[in-house]
């Protein structure tokens, strides 16, 4: 809060005989805008600063890397399956023995700890995942006929707004009002849905309505029980899922890829550079001017 000189306006010689004191309920033979020269003592800056490490900016930084190449690898993906590139079987294969992979690995780093907590078992995560693909194959149809009626360039901006939105509103750990983990994985299956449908049959749709859920659902979990457990191999994986991301955009466009990786660098390098050194002019200023805060415990009342 900004104050300027003249609010602290000190009258050394007025009243001298009478001390200010700093109350509202007692007449004071003082101006209303008068203070002793005690009332700057308690000014404190930047107390609610926090000073950061290059490293640990960096190391936070992958998480917005994982999902950028996310997005990333999904376009790639579908940029193969529509011109024919990519067979769906070899797509679905492979997203099947991932999902295995990841799921051992996920209950390896768990340890049964969040298990224990939420009380689900391994047959009731197999059937969850046998309804899902039934449920998904069954509808398939649906999906492919869906937006027929809609022109395919509205589909394309559909679907940049959406997984735009998606990396938006998408939890990177931040506490903000903005974050809604909810809203960004259902936009990204939006995007998904409109995507598919502009592919050549059903099992098309089918395969990449399954892949958005691994990479925009599953994946996610993964990446977050890596960085908790295991930050070094959560690093390993970052760097070789960016450069797979890139690989597979340089056989798409190489101009696409330079933007791409000069993206990645300026979020991962540019940007913690330049929070540490816009830390160096942050000037906050507390003092008793401030909100008064009442600290209570309320253990008490819910006795």
């Amino acid at each position: 809060m900004a104050w300027s000189e003249s609010r602290f306006c000190v009258h050394p010689g007025q009243n001298s005989r009478q001390r200010w004191q700093k109350v509202l309920y007692k007449s004071q033979p003082f101006p209303d805008n008068y203070v002793d020269q005690s009332f700057l003592e308690k000014l404190r800056k930047n107390v609610y600063a926090r000073k950061y490490q290059y490293q640990a900016v960096v190391f936070e930084s992958g998480v917005v890397i994982q999902q950028l190449c996310s997005v990333c690898v999904f376009v790639v993906i579908w940029w193969y399956m529509d011109v024919g590139q990519l067979a769906p079987q070899w797509l679905f294969g492979a997203g099947l023995i991932s999902s295995l992979l990841g799921y051992v690995l996920f209950d390896a780093l768990d340890s049964g700890t969040g298990r224990n907590k939420c009380g689900r078992t391994r047959w009731a995560d197999l059937k969850s995942s046998v309804v899902f693909i039934a449920f998904t194959y069954g509808f398939s149809p649906v999906l492919k006929t869906l937006t027929e009626s809609i022109s395919t360039d509205t589909i394309y901006a559909m679907s940049a707004l959406m997984l735009l939105g998606h990396l938006i509103f998408y939890d990177y750990g931040a506490n903000a009002a903005i974050v809604s983990s909810t809203l960004s994985l259902n936009m990204a299956i939006f995007a998904s849905v409109c995507l598919a449908s502009r592919l050549p049959r059903s099992l098309h749709a089918f395969v990449m309505v399954t892949f958005a859920i691994q990479i925009f659902a599953l994946w996610p979990m993964l990446q977050k029980k890596l960085k908790a457990q295991t930050p070094h191999c959560y690093v390993v994986v970052t760097l070789l899922f960016a450069v797979s991301a890139l690989a597979g955009l340089l056989t798409i466009s190489s101009v696409g890829t330079v933007l791409f990786a000069l993206l990645l660098v300026s979020i991962s390098c540019l940007c913690p550079y330049c929070l540490i050194r816009l830390q160096l002019f942050k000037d906050n200023i507390h003092g008793p001017w401030d909100e008064a805060e009442i600290e209570e415990d309320l253990s008490k009342f819910l006795m």
